[in-house]
């Protein structure tokens, strides 16, 4: 006779253990596909989303004329004084929502980079595409003279033409890693000389404006700096997510991502295209702005401990970085407004540094 005790076992086993349970939410959408989202990736997108949500209405809240919380609420759900909706409206609003797509559009950029290049040094900033579209923005604005439309055109070109460039140079089988952030750094180097000399031989008073310019700066910021990042956001970031999932696949190695049907040369070109237009947008609207593009992605990486790309959190990441650093330009020095891009500077430097401290100690122990 058999033991009802034997079958305990058996009826336990037949389960899955905890520990084999990935935790993701499968969110089904219209066509028949379905979205995968990593749990505590989605809870990591949900507290930064309300950091940043946090963040625009306190830096609305401040300035020279200082609002409380419901004036601005008020004035956002379309009320408010008139003087209120004038400062709100006209002189606050554009500039931090111009922050929130330049830091958003950094660090969706970043991460596409970084994922291309399986080099966490691989974003725009480090490898010359942000300096290539301020070179081509900086040749309009000294050389040829234009309207802010036309100084856009120049960073898209001069982004477009530097990844040309890099990724030529780098191509060797494939344009990914050491390789393409060393070719990355020296083309970079080339084009920072580039703009010395077209700062030096123009007047003082352009030399001044394109030094600031070149610092990266958000001063002064308004709906047609805004409404244009917009529209270029609304393309490129559905077309980075959707390149999303096939970058997953890039990621595990060429050979691995053709075998599960991936094209990886004419994936990686789409990829640095995205990345490329995204970078010269944000150049256009603020400058060279340092070190969000390479921060967001990392830092989001080891909030979550999701694999891949990380786009969704690298965009909100970056759009928080880059509002809260334009907060403290505002109000370090107040009255005087400080360029954006010396305090991501400061906060890149010191992450470079925390981040070089940590893998001493890990390759010590």
């Amino acid at each position: 006779m058999n033991s009802p005790t034997v079958l305990a076992p058996a009826a336990r086993t037949s389960e899955p253990a905890p520990a084999t349970r990935v935790p993701l939410y499968a969110l089904r959408l219209p066509g028949g596909y379905s979205l995968r989202l990593h749990r505590r990736a989605v809870a990591v997108c949900a507290v930064l989303t309300a950091a940043l949500s946090a963040a625009v209405v306190w830096t609305l809240t401040t300035g020279d004329f200082p609002l409380a919380v419901s004036d601005v609420l008020d004035v956002l759900s379309g009320g408010g004084a008139r003087a209120d909706r004038y400062i709100v409206m006209e002189l606050r609003l554009p500039r931090v929502l111009t922050a929130v797509l330049v830091g958003a559009a950094l660090g969706v950029a970043g991460s596409l980079f970084q994922s291309v290049a399986r080099n966490p040094l691989g974003s725009p900033d480090v490898i010359g595409f942000t300096l290539g579209s301020a070179t081509g923005a900086l040749l309009v604005i000294l050389v040829i003279g234009g309207s802010a439309a036309t100084v856009a055109g120049g960073a898209v070109a001069g982004g477009l033409l530097t990844s040309l460039l890099v990724y030529l140079l780098a191509r060797s089988g494939s344009a990914q890693g050491y390789r393409l952030v060393l070719v990355g750094i020296g083309v970079s180097s080339l084009l920072a000389s580039v703009n010395d000399y077209l700062i030096a031989r123009a007047s003082f008073s352009d030399a001044a404006g394109a030094a600031v310019w070149l610092t990266g700066s958000l001063n002064a910021r308004g709906w047609e700096h805004c409404v244009p990042m917009a529209a270029v956001l609304a393309l490129l970031l559905p077309a980075a997510l959707l390149l999303g999932r096939p970058l997953r696949l890039l990621e595990m190695g060429d050979d691995a991502a053709a075998s599960l049907g991936v094209r990886p040369d004419r994936l990686r070109l789409w990829l640095v295209l995205v990345g490329v237009g995204l970078t010269a947008a944000a150049t256009a609207a603020a400058g060279p702005i340092p070190f969000v593009a390479l921060v967001a992605p990392q830092a989001v990486r080891r909030l979550t401990g999701a694999t891949g790309p990380n786009l969704a959190g690298s965009a909100v990441l970056g759009a928080l970085l880059l509002v809260l650093s334009d907060l403290a330009a505002q109000r370090l020095l107040a009255p005087t407004q400080l360029p954006v891009g010396v305090l991501t500077g400061v906060l890149g430097g010191c992450y470079l540094v925390w981040l070089i401290a940590r893998q001493w100690r890990t390759g010590r122990g």
